[in-house]
């Protein structure tokens, strides 16, 4: 009865588990809805069009959205969806600031 045994070489789980692990990466990248727009500095001449600005998407009243872009880099707005950030990020960028969408 020739039963023939694997040796050792011959049972490999490891582009299975490589395969799944990546599955993972992929599904945790996908799952972030939330994002943060970071003002990361701005052109001194539209100071006050940026403080405009931030005061439009935010509920921050005149003095706080100046103190706020003022202490830049800071994030100027939490938890947004992307399509939200990425318009608030194309506003600032077209006033003259450096924004980044984390």
């Amino acid at each position: 009865m020739g039963l023939k045994t694997a040796g050792p070489g011959s049972i490999s789980s490891g582009p299975v588990q490589a395969a799944a692990q990546g599955g993972e990466v992929a599904v945790a990248k996908a799952e972030k809805t939330a994002f943060d727009v970071k003002l990361e500095k701005f052109d001194a001449g539209a100071k006050i069009k940026i403080i405009k600005e931030v005061r439009s998407f935010t509920e921050l009243g005149l003095k706080e959205a100046k103190d706020l872009v003022e202490k830049a880099p800071c994030v100027v707005k939490n938890g947004v969806k992307k399509e939200e950030g990425e318009g608030i990020v194309e506003k600032l960028k077209q006033l003259g600031a450096t924004v980044a969408l984390e």
